[in-house]
């Protein structure tokens, strides 16, 4: 019987502990690409009051945010910080998802054909690229941000300092089991990682709280 690989290990223990997240904390599908943008360089809760005002000034859509003035736009998210620079990045985003016909004709690409699309708009990297994939368009694709970066090395699973596409294809290819019950693994995955990193895996660690120390390397519990 093949041994289970510990990135496996690490995602039961987890679930174990905090059990489903239910991620993206979002309506609709729209509302996912956007708090992905604005979700770069902030705390989501930050994310949220931006999504707010846009949801308050009826302009959460791709042809109100495009309509708006860059300075009405950065106005409402204010919240998110850099609101210029994600001012710019979100309205170059909107006007490329409707140059592309939206959802209903970009679903229809297959998933790197897609991620290629998505990594080509001005002001989309690699994370925010996967986050799109994952929560919006489900495909199986595991996000690479701090966090994981912070616990699969602390844990001794990666060096740490390996690139973004080494580290997602490590991950897919130890975890992938061909199925479309890979896009729940790994977004529950994803937002299990990020939960524990707030609870216990912090940059000053909380080692007595996590339900990984017993294996883990970086384990400063006595």
């Amino acid at each position: 019987m093949p041994k289970t690989h510990p990135l496996q290990q690490v995602y039961r223990r987890l679930f174990t502990t905090y059990g489903p997240q239910h991620w993206w904390p979002a309506k609709n599908r729209f509302e996912v690409m956007v708090g992905a943008i604005l979700t770069q360089n902030t705390a989501w809760t930050n994310v949220e009051s931006a999504i707010a005002n846009l949801k308050a000034a009826h302009c959460l859509t791709p042809r109100a945010i495009i309509s708006l003035s860059k300075a009405k736009l950065a106005k409402h998210l204010t919240p998110s910080g850099y609101f210029n620079v994600k001012a710019q990045r979100l309205h170059n985003y909107c006007q490329w998802y409707l140059e592309h016909g939206e959802y209903r004709k970009l679903a229809k690409l297959d998933t790197n054909t897609l991620r290629h699309a998505l990594l080509s708009v001005n002001g989309v990297g690699p994370e925010t690229a996967d986050d799109i994939l994952l929560y919006a368009f489900a495909r199986p694709v595991f996000v690479i941000d701090a966090y994981a970066r912070r616990l699969l090395s602390r844990y001794g699973l990666i060096q740490g300092d390996e690139g973004y596409e080494t580290l997602r294809h490590y991950c897919e290819t130890n975890l992938k089991t061909g199925s479309i019950d890979d896009v729940q693994l790994f977004n529950e995955y994803h937002a299990l990682i990020v939960i524990h990193a707030k609870r216990a895996c912090r940059k000053k660690p909380l080692c007595e709280n996590c339900c990984l120390n017993h294996k883990c390397s970086y384990n400063t519990v006595v």
